[in-house]
């Protein structure tokens, strides 16, 4: 039997040495960006000590570096971490622009049509009469619609008890309930300026429903979330395990206890917080999605890749591409539903979210392909600005 001998020349020895320090080099350089972020991370909490905080940095497709600070439930003292279930407030909106154009890429709807196509009642700025609102300018915040005292009036404890179709058309309807001519629309013609609108994106879920011939929630849980693996996320509590979901908390301060919005929400007082019930209001799809920051990750990574998943292509790298484009002339920060930060020599894709006890992000860069999902369970906080510290801290 012939025995074969490996000879090691000067050449082969010096390359394992490069390769060994390259390799040391790698380790010690990440080994000091995960510190640097532990601490920044550190500083942000010691100052605003919100009840939880827990941030997740996705390089490479996977996880690079995560951190947890606080509780999920101030009472029972469990400890926030990135598997728990919250509402994940307007970065939400990033779903149901997904839903949407999936219907577009499959040639079920124009961006460019009158969003009355596709309802049965009508929604015309009492302004404008005679100009049309399209589905782009409802992705885009320059439909001229908002929001009156009603959308606020309609957070309540629970699942919506109205359905999302009877609320949209009471909003609308001149005969509806909660029809306004002066608080429900802006001045503007509809396409002529810029104003960010939560009902838009409920006018969306409601295109998807009925384009698609079923509710919002299950189209999104067929197309969106069995795909990504997303088991544990819904846009409703019933469906959802309630002791997985993250407490929501508000300063126990007089303005919150006597405010008519977060006042009806108010659980109890525990420490310096008041626990926040499970709410919900019935223009859902704009903010109302709850999930864990793993699973969100799922959703993040298929945009990092052109929309693709493992082997799951949720949109096409076409459309991943016309939605990560500027859209609103004169405005440096608005897509096809997702929105541009830039700073410094960088910019990032993605959407915020704000609700009583919720703060929330979600942004990355389609260049590196670094995400960052950050939720706290507080609505208070500089928290934009930790994100895009972090970022920073990454790329330099």
């Amino acid at each position: 039997m012939r025995k074969t001998i490996t000879i090691f020349t000067k050449h082969h020895i010096l390359l394992i040495f490069v390769l060994l320090f390259l390799i040391n080099e790698s380790f010690s350089q990440n080994y000091e960006i995960k510190n640097s972020l532990d601490k920044i991370s550190n500083e942000y909490t010691n100052r605003k000590k919100p009840p939880g905080l827990a941030i997740t940095v996705i390089k490479d497709n996977k996880v690079f570096w995560s951190y947890k600070y606080g509780y999920s439930d101030i009472e029972k003292k469990t400890a926030m971490n990135s598997d728990l279930i919250m509402n994940i407030a307007s970065v939400s909106k990033t779903i149901t622009t997904t839903a949407i154009l999936q219907l577009w890429e499959r040639g079920a709807v124009n961006l460019d049509d009158d969003i009355n196509k596709y309802l049965n009642f009508k929604v015309a700025n009492p302004n404008h009469p005679k100009k049309i609102i399209t589905i782009k300018q409802l992705l885009t915040h320059s439909s001229s619609i908002t929001e009156s005292v009603e959308y606020g009036n309609s957070y309540l404890c629970g699942d919506p008890v109205m359905p999302l179709s009877d609320w949209l058309k009471n909003y609308f309807d001149i005969n509806g309930k909660f029809y306004n001519e002066e608080n429900n629309f802006h001045p503007w013609k509809p396409g002529e300026n810029y104003k960010y609108s939560n009902i838009a994106f409920g006018l969306l879920g409601l295109i998807v429903e009925e384009v698609s011939k079923q509710p919002f929630n299950e189209y999104c849980k067929k197309n969106i979330m069995l795909p990504l693996k997303m088991d544990n996320s819904s846009w409703f509590i019933n469906d959802l395990d309630t002791s997985e979901l993250v407490k929501q908390y508000a300063k126990a301060s007089e303005d919150n206890r006597n405010s008519e919005w977060v006042s009806k929400l108010i659980k109890s007082q525990i420490e310096d917080y008041f626990e926040l019930c499970n709410y919900s209001f019935y223009n859902y799809p704009d903010g109302l999605f709850k999930t864990t920051i793993t699973e969100l990750s799922h959703f993040m990574i298929a945009m990092m890749n052109e929309g693709k998943y493992n082997n799951h292509q949720i949109l096409k790298p076409s459309t991943v591409s016309e939605m990560l484009t500027l859209q609103v002339k004169d405005y440096d920060i608005q897509g096809l539903g997702w929105k541009k930060i830039n700073y410094g020599t960088f910019s990032f894709w993605g959407h915020s979210g704000r609700d009583p006890g919720v703060r929330t992000h979600m942004y990355f860069n389609p260049d590196t392909k670094i995400g960052i999902i950050l939720f706290q369970n507080n609505g208070e906080g500089s928290t934009i600005k930790l994100v895009e510290n972090i970022y920073s801290l990454i790329i330099e």
